[in-house]
């Protein structure tokens, strides 16, 4: 594919970053040169300097067949314009970034259509969804449902106590009987693997399972992780993530939030009637005592500054909480984040970034969720008739070493594979798989 990305920020870096991998022709284009220097050092891309609202820029830009156009500057306004012109001068398709939540009402989305603008990503949002998801799955530090919710990942860490820790897949299959779930991957010292039946789980392992939706409480007893109704709920940040987040919780859990600034304590407090508002510094020891931080079920850090929230995460943690959930946005702090201790990590430009990849993948994907912390992506395929994963069963195909089927749906009912599983046309399948291996995985399903 021939990708034009509007913006160089931090989401169309990212973007780029991942895209470079799989062989489409990428161009970015930014009005400033200093954030175009190190994606050219850095990536096999294009760049133009300028701005994506030029007629004349576009049309140079467009003059080869383009199949998707993405404006994700940190202008709402800039990424709708751009993707209007993009759209009349032959783009195939656009997507705009956009932090206004009326757009993405359904009666609007015909509106923006007859304007050019196909697709529209709210990263805030997105993150915020996945904090919701993760505040009612609270025994997993990572969590997305698949094929209608029939199947879900389920992410756990592994401490010294789990009942399968120095124990092999193979063992815990027949001790148990795993046909509800399947471990898909391990990550360990920061490295990501498919594991085989006689692989070990080892204390500090990151588990990645995917597994029916009944399965939950099976995986927590093999895990030794607990699931709790997180009913108080502390959140640092009246970011848009913050606030989406309270606005959500506020109806149904006791929700505090806190944040420095005073006029946007005063602005939330006329939007969350039922989330207590406080002005205050989340690294005032006494305040957060104060307001009993001890007694809160889950401490949530979206301040927009990724030392502050896992700073604050870690003291949260060791004042009593028993779930902190942190924002952090510089990627080179997220392995650090997770091994000294805190719990979930999001970070709004790979959770944008990953719904926006799914417009540039195979035809037949339907889902993707790049997993942060872990260099890996979890898809979801339609199975299209006589595709070269319908040849056999998963043993006999030669399925590509990088890559594992989980599972998936048949005629909507749902099934966990194994390796003498035969997957057939219109199946709904969740592969699990490293960078290097999505090429080849794609190519099974077209």
């Amino acid at each position: 594919m021939r990708i034009i990305i509007a913006g160089a920020g931090e989401v169309g870096t990212h973007l780029a970053k991942m895209l470079a991998t799989e062989n489409h022709e990428i161009l970015i284009i930014d009005p400033e040169e200093e954030r175009l220097r190190p994606i050219e050092s850095s990536m096999d891309v294009l760049t133009i300097h300028g701005s994506s609202t030029s007629v004349n820029l576009l049309e140079n830009a467009l003059r080869k067949k383009t199949d998707l156009f993405i404006a994700v500057t940190h202008s709402e306004d800039t990424n709708i314009t751009s993707c209007m012109l993009a759209k009349n001068l032959g783009a195939r398709k656009t997507i705009a970034r956009i932090d206004n939540l009326e757009y993405l009402e359904t009666e609007n989305e015909s509106f923006f259509r007859k304007m050019g603008v196909d697709s529209l990503i709210y990263p805030e949002l997105i993150a915020a969804r996945e904090v919701l998801m993760l505040l009612h799955e609270t025994g997993s530090t990572d969590f997305m449902e698949f094929s209608g919710k029939k199947l879900a990942l389920y992410v756990q860490k592994l401490d010294e106590k789990a009942p399968i820790i120095n124990r092999t897949l193979e063992e815990i299959s027949r001790e148990f009987g795993t046909d509800k779930y399947r471990t898909v991957a391990i990550r360990r010292n920061n490295v990501t693997i498919i594991p085989k039946p006689e692989e070990y789980f080892r204390a500090g392992d990151t588990v990645y399972v995917i597994s029916l939706k009944d399965a939950v409480d099976e995986i927590l007893e093999t895990s030794g992780s607990e699931s709790f109704e997180a009913q108080n709920i502390m959140i640092v940040g009246g970011s848009r993530i913050g606030k989406h987040i309270a606005y959500y919780m506020q109806r149904s859990c006791s929700v505090k939030l806190i944040d420095t600034n005073k006029e946007k304590c005063e602005a939330l407090s006329e939007i969350l009637e039922n989330t207590l508002i406080i002005n205050g510094d989340c690294r005032d020891i006494e305040m957060l005592s104060r307001e009993g931080i001890g007694m809160m079920d889950c401490f949530i850090a979206v301040t927009g500054n990724s030392e502050t929230n896992i700073l604050s995460c870690l003291l949260a943690k060791k004042m009593g909480v028993k779930k902190t959930i942190a924002e952090v946005e510089n990627t080179e702090y997220i392995h650090l984040a997770e091994n000294i201790g805190i719990d979930t990590i999001i970070n709004k430009k790979i959770s944008a970034a990953s719904r926006i990849f799914r417009h540039t993948t195979n035809p037949n994907v339907t889902q993707v969720k790049y997993l942060t912390g872990a260099d890996a992506e979890v898809i979801e395929f339609t199975v299209p008739p006589k595709a070269r994963i319908t040849k056999g069963s998963l043993r006999g195909i030669d399925f590509p070493e990088g890559a594992i089927v989980g599972g998936g749906t048949r005629d909507n009912v749902p099934f966990i594979a194994t390796a003498d599983t035969m997957i057939k046309s219109g199946d709904c399948v969740v592969v699990f798989s490293l960078p290097d291996a999505f090429d080849k995985v794609s190519k099974f399903f077209i």
